[in-house]
């Protein structure tokens, strides 16, 4: 009978119904908690059974020194290069503006990072595109 008269509201007095809505309301706090826990510790499972150190990886054996090339020698082939390089980027400029390689002068130039993923590369070219 208590039940029935929850149910259709007749015959319960206000505290009563308030008891009864802070049970609900405890029960259901207590079941979404539960599960939270147990969620975290399934999560922290994971990470002990799955997670790989990389301190703890197996480092490649280091290579044998190779002897060093002698410096004047190293640095002559380096100028060509490096004048080479310049070549290749006032081109590439003069090209993309469309332009002669005689209206433009490289002062200086720095490599980037090319640990970037193939995305965000793609990204950075799109928005340098979009602005010209």
């Amino acid at each position: 009978m208590y039940s029935e008269a929850l149910i259709t509201g007749q015959g319960v007095t206000l505290s009563e119904a308030l008891s009864e809505g802070l049970k609900v309301t405890g029960v259901g706090l207590a079941i979404v908690f539960g599960v939270l826990v147990i969620l975290m510790c399934v999560l922290c499972l994971f990470k002990v059974i799955f997670y790989k150190d990389p301190s703890k990886q197996a480092k490649p054996a280091a290579a044998a020194p190779v002897p060093a090339a002698p410096a004047p020698a190293a640095k002559a082939e380096e100028d060509v290069n490096e004048d080479e390089l310049i070549a290749v980027l006032t081109a590439a400029v003069a090209a993309s503006l469309n332009t002669s390689t005689y209206n433009l002068q490289i002062k200086s130039y720095r490599r980037i990072d090319s640990k970037r993923p193939a995305w965000n590369k793609a990204g950075v070219r799109e928005t340098i595109g979009s602005r010209f």
